[in-house]
């Protein structure tokens, strides 16, 4: 009795592990198609970029915006674990800032048209904003102070002006092919460091 028990048990666990990576798969390659042709890519598309029929994609995401929303929030989520995780292994506090700002970036300037595509529904926008700066400021802040503690870096940095100008910086690099926003932000998070 206490085995068939167990046994449906890890059936169960390893259905909802299967439908957890079917998930990520799906938004993983949704991420890759927004990316290439924006957020009216075609589902098909997305389909077989993750290499699933379209009816797997309609059952986890029924509408267009909670695709949008769900990739928005992986993104953000993916940007956000990734923080702890460079300072743990980054030579020094202030690589490791640059490495996330870069990651920082990379969402900024290849989303195409995931916020603006969410800015027709006002309180949804609203909502995943609040989400993307619940969390990620902690870890822009955690990186910061990390890199001020070693002195490396300035101490009176706020990272929600940093944020900002990054995103300030990031406007219109997917327009113009002339303007190198990764260069500018490359600049900035120089001119973090303490002066002597």
């Amino acid at each position: 009795m206490n085995d068939s028990g167990q046994g449906a048990g890890s059936a169960a666990g390893s259905k909802r592990k299967d439908a957890r990576r079917n998930r990520q798969t799906l938004l993983d390659a949704a991420a890759a198609v927004f990316v290439t042709s924006g957020v009216e890519a075609p589902v098909r598309d997305i389909a077989a970029k993750a290499d699933v029929g379209m009816g797997t994609i309609y059952r986890h995401f029924p509408t267009r915006a909670d695709l949008v929303i769900a990739v928005y929030r992986h993104q953000v989520d993916a940007c956000a674990e990734a923080g702890p995780a460079l300072l743990a292994t980054s030579p020094t506090p202030h690589a490791a800032l640059g490495r996330w700002i870069d990651l920082f970036v990379d969402f900024l300037v290849t989303k195409h048209g995931l916020a603006a595509a969410l800015q027709t529904d006002n309180a949804d926008f609203e909502t995943l904003h609040a989400y993307f700066l619940d969390r990620l400021l902690p870890v822009c802040t955690q990186l910061l102070d990390a890199a001020a503690a070693s002195g490396e870096i300035r101490s009176d940095l706020n990272a929600y002006q940093l944020m900002r100008g990054v995103g300030n910086l990031c406007i219109g690099a997917d327009s113009d092919p002339r303007y190198d926003a990764r260069r500018l932000v490359e600049l900035l998070v120089a001119g973090l460091r303490q002066p002597g």
